[in-house]
């Protein structure tokens, strides 16, 4: 993953690299986002004018897909269950409490560029709500506390 502005040479070659494929859209969305960690807005133009599209049909496809960041996410990433069995276990106080001490909304970053927060709809521990995720490790019965200490922990 590069940190630094990608230039048009170096996006047109992820794009290019792409084209071989049937319907590569997808595809080169995902290699800018692998090199990247984010698709970068200069990428939209280019990707509609290589493949014969509008930039609006690029930019609807883009945001249709959760996982498709506009900007690199934070080192560090928290994901917090927000379906149904995670709400009825305290997922809302949760998620208001880990985003109030971190002073950002649902998909924001903090201004250090240290923690991203996400939503996600099942994590697969239902039966221990709420659930939460920091980079890749699965916290049952989740609480501030402990979101606070895998942060911590993953420094």
């Amino acid at each position: 993953m590069r940190h630094s502005k990608p230039t048009a040479d170096e996006i047109q070659a992820l794009i290019d690299g792409q084209m071989h494929l049937e319907g590569p859209l997808l595809p080169i969305l995902h290699a800018l986002q692998e090199a990247y960690d984010h698709v970068p807005e200069a990428a939209l133009g280019m990707i509609a004018e290589t493949l014969n599209l509008t930039k609006a049909e690029v930019h609807g496809v883009m945001s249709f897909y959760h996982d498709f960041r506009k900007a690199p996410a934070g080192r560090h990433m928290v994901k917090i269950c927000r379906a149904e069995a995670c709400q009825s276990m305290g997922a809302n106080a949760l998620s208001d409490a880990v985003l109030e001490k971190l002073g950002i909304g649902w998909g924001g970053t903090t201004s250090d560029g240290l923690v991203t927060v996400e939503a996600v709809y099942c994590l697969g521990l239902c039966a221990c709500a709420p659930a939460a995720m920091v980079d890749d490790r699965l916290i049952a019965r989740a609480d501030a506390a402990r979101l606070e200490k895998a942060l911590e922990g993953a420094a």
